[in-house]
Formats: structure tokens, C-alpha cells, sequence
């Protein structure tokens, strides 16, 4: 019964896996006269010592996990307290948090694209807000301002995600807890650090790894919005792949800066399962 999934993890996982790590340690193009040859470690020197956009690429993808990862999660659960009230209408909020994350990642890009242009809504609203003071930059083509912008995109864009998970971990406390800690005197806040808190342990874990895991594997937004740029401002280490494995035809070089960013991922969840292990 298991054997057709199981098919599949091996053809379109487990061998590109293998083939990855195999490719890494040779100097194989995409399309090239001459067969692949092995170079050893020397795309792994390659990246770390002369190739200025791969470590560009791998402090993008840090900053951008190291935002997207508190400021995501503490947000969804915000929004998961604030939609968990018995209100009428309250619904309609929850499908309306919810409509980003079911439009495609592709056409949100595309469309905040067009907003953040140097015309764009964006800096109109900016205009009308300071009596034209103040128009804002060009977010996408300056440096200084591309990753924030397509930072605060995607917590736009994927919060709404969370905040159902959120929401579905706080139905599952039993509402005699609240009314426990009222009779006791407890104030909101205790309630929430007593009571909720505690009670959205596994709920926790889970949103904390599924945010890791999507924030470094960046790939769409860039790829949409800015191409990596400007200056590499906004390339990551999935960008970086792609782009030398596909597009320059580096299959070899593609094949390490993946294989690398496996290692990364791979060390930072077996720290999160650490971190998230039952004491007991």
C-alpha cells in the first residue's frame, strides 16, 4: 500500500538528493562538451572565499529568517487572540486574514510589485499622508530599502496562515482554565502566560519550525520582484542556487550552494527540536 508513495520520495527526493551531493564535489555544466570532472572541495573554498554574492546570499537569508521568524509568529498569534472573541461577524475576519495566503505567492509578488513602485499606491498614500513632504523611495531598486520591503510583504502574505494555526491550538484549551484563573483573580496577562501560553506548546512548535523552514528557502519573492538585486540586496541562498545551477549553467557550483544550505537547515532543526524537547 505504501509502495507508489514511497516510488515517489525515492525518484523525486531521495535521488536528487544523492545526484546533489554527488555533483557538488565536480565541476559538471549544465550544457557542456566535457564530461563532469571531480574538483573536490574546491566549490565549497569557492563559495565561502571568492564569491562575495554567496555570502551576500546567506546574510539575506539570515536577516530575513531572523525578522520573518518572531515578528510573523508573534503577529499570527495576535490576530488568533483577537478573531478567537465570540463577536458576530468574526468570521469574515478569519476569511479575510486568510485570502492572502490561498492567492498564489507568484501573483501577491507581481501585485505588491506594482506597489511599490516609485508611482506605485504605496508612495501615493505616503504623499497624501505628509501633504507631499514626503513621497518615499524606490523600494525595489534601493539597496537599502528592497529586502525590508519584501519582508513586509511576506509577513503580509503568510500571517494569515499562522494565525489559523494559532487559532486552532487556542480552541483546543479548555475554557474551565479561564475561568479558573478569573476566580482566582488573574488579569489578562496572567491568564495568557498561565493558561494560554502553556496550553499552545505543540501548537508553538510546529508554527516555530514551519516558519523557519519557509523563511530560508526565499526563492519566489526575489526571483518575482527584484531578481536578487539591487546590488544582490535581496538575493538568498535558494536564488543563488538556482541561478548558478540553471540560468549560469554552474550545475556543479548550483549542486554545493544547495548541498550548503541542506547543512544549514538540517543543523538549525535539530537546534529548534533541542530547544523544543520535553524537559521531562
Amino acid at each position: 500500500m505504501a509502495s507508489p508513495a514511497l516510488i515517489l520520495l525515492i525518484l523525486f527526493m531521495l535521488i536528487p538528493v544523492i545526484l546533489a551531493f554527488a555533483l557538488s564535489f565536480t565541476n559538471a555544466r549544465l550544457i557542456s562538451p566535457q564530461p563532469p570532472r571531480f574538483v573536490g572541495l574546491d566549490n565549497f573554498i569557492r563559495a565561502f572565499t571568492s564569491d562575495p554574492v554567496f555570502l551576500k546570499s546567506l546574510v539575506n537569508t539570515f536577516i530575513f529568517a531572523a525578522v520573518i521568524v518572531p515578528v510573523q509568529a508573534g503577529f499570527g498569534l495576535f490576530l488568533a487572540i483577537l478573531v478567537n472573541q465570540k463577536l458576530r461577524g468574526i468570521t469574515w475576519f478569519r476569511v479575510i486574514f486568510f485570502i492572502p495566503v490561498v492567492t498564489s505567492i507568484v501573483v501577491v509578488s507581481i501585485l505588491w510589485k506594482f506597489l511599490y513602485r516609485q508611482e506605485g499606491l504605496i508612495n501615493s498614500m505616503l504623499d497624501t499622508l505628509t501633504f507631499g513632504y514626503w513621497n518615499g523611495p524606490n523600494w525595489l531598486n534601493d539597496p537599502s530599502t528592497a529586502l525590508p520591503a519584501i519582508i513586509f510583504m511576506s509577513i503580509w502574505q503568510a500571517v494569515g496562515f499562522h494565525m489559523l494555526i494559532w487559532l486552532s491550538g487556542l480552541q483546543t484549551i479548555p475554557e474551565e482554565l479561564y475561568e479558573a484563573a478569573k476566580m482566582d483573580g488573574a488579569t489578562t496577562w496572567q491568564q495568557f502566560v498561565n493558561v494560554t501560553w502553556p496550553g499552545l506548546k505543540t501548537t508553538r512548535v510546529f508554527v516555530l519550525i514551519q516558519i523557519t523552514i519557509a523563511a530560508l528557502g526565499l526563492f519566489v519573492q526575489p526571483d518575482v520582484m527584484t531578481q536578487g538585486g539591487p546590488v544582490n540586496a535581496t538575493s538568498t541562498l535558494v536564488y543563488h542556487a538556482v541561478r548558478k545551477g540553471y540560468r549560469e549553467l554552474e550545475t556543479g557550483y548550483g549542486a554545493t550552494i544547495s548541498l550548503i544550505f541542506f547543512i544549514l537547515v538540517l543543523i538549525i532543526a535539530l537546534i529548534q527540536h533541542y530547544l523544543t524537547r520535553e524537559k521531562n
